[in-house]
């Protein structure tokens, strides 16, 4: 890396479209927020970052729980994990105070984050680490060495490099991943780095909850992680994160009333899945594709759909993706 460092990324039309798709988003929420900002809007789109984020790496906690410690309620459940929320409010409190190109910052955001989690709170590791599957190693971080250098470089590289910020981001998320900086808490810091990045660029992504929506695609972001890996290149990594970004604008901007977003977003997701499940009933054969066509939506919502209710249990696949079906369980 360094000042001249070009990272392995190549721009396509695919992006770049994107680019312009989510400006266009941005644009109308950021009207609807100015016209009527509401705080309690924020504050519960923060804690479903909170819980999507923390979800990710294997907390238990449902959404009603991570609320309620929120919000200083006693709640029954590991301590570890109330220890995480708490943690993480605080990160995603003082995240707007927080300076995106300072090294010394990301330091401090890993401190509040894993506070009485790790030792190594705060740090950058001292030993090596690994990224495994079971006992299969997917992912060797850099030597332990070498990331304090690597990390001044990429910091260098993020403050001094003319792509887009939504860009920027992005390859940031994936080389701050790749390098594997600290002993634990790698993939919530750089999720939270990468929204700091995004705030810095337009307010209104301080209450935009990206993670959610890699929380119902998390199986497809490890994968993409691992291809992007192997090819050496983020590219597609890139365009995975921004699909995410435009899709969780999507949701906002095109409900009845872009100011009442919880409820009105709530309301169809709930609806959607009630449609799928419905036409998975009368016909399993049925893939994404063909959902989305039937119900005016993208390809991608039909994905996020059809995985989330295949991890509730909602839905079973059976067979391959090409001549396989979906069983409906009857609960």
């Amino acid at each position: 890396m360094g000042e001249n460092y070009q990272p392995p990324f190549t721009m396509n039309e695919e992006i770049t479209n994107l680019i312009v798709e989510i400006g266009e988003y941005v644009g109308r929420i950021t009207t609807y927020d100015a016209m009527r900002p509401n705080p309690i809007l924020r504050r519960e789109n923060r804690i479903k970052t909170i819980h999507s984020s923390l979800a990710i790496e294997q907390n238990t906690l449902t959404l009603d729980q991570v609320t309620d410690v929120i919000n200083g309620k006693r709640i029954l459940g590991p301590p570890q994990d109330i220890r995480e929320v708490k943690n993480a409010y605080e990160a995603y409190e003082r995240i707007s105070s927080l300076d995106p190109y300072r090294v010394k910052n990301l330091l401090l955001a890993h401190k509040i984050m894993m506070e009485g989690l790790v030792k190594e709170a705060g740090s950058f590791r001292s030993g090596n680490v690994g990224v495994y599957a079971g006992t299969e190693l997917i992912h060797a971080g850099t030597p332990a060495k070498y990331v304090p250098d690597l990390m001044s470089q990429l910091f260098l590289w993020l403050k001094k490099s003319k792509y887009h910020p939504l860009v920027k981001s992005c390859i940031f998320h994936y080389e701050f991943e790749y390098i594997h900086p600290f002993a634990d808490g790698n993939g919530r810091v750089g999720r939270l780095w990468q929204s700091l990045i995004l705030q810095k660029w337009k307010g209104v992504f301080a209450w935009i909850p990206v993670e959610t929506l890699v929380y119902e695609n998390q199986e497809e972001y490890y994968n993409i992680l691992q291809r992007a890996d192997k090819a050496g290149d983020s590219t597609e990594f890139v365009q995975f994160m921004l699909e995410m970004i435009c899709d969780a604008l999507k949701e906002i901007s095109e409900t009845n009333d872009g100011i009442n977003v919880v409820t009105n977003v709530a309301i169809n997701v709930v609806t959607n899945e009630e449609r799928v499940i419905s036409l998975l009933r009368q016909d399993g054969s049925m893939s994404a594709n063909m959902l989305s066509a039937s119900l005016g939506m993208t390809q991608r919502q039909a994905q996020r759909i059809l995985a989330k209710l295949k991890r509730e249990g909602k839905i079973l696949r059976h067979g391959a993706n090409k001549n396989g079906y979906w069983e409906v369980v009857n609960i």
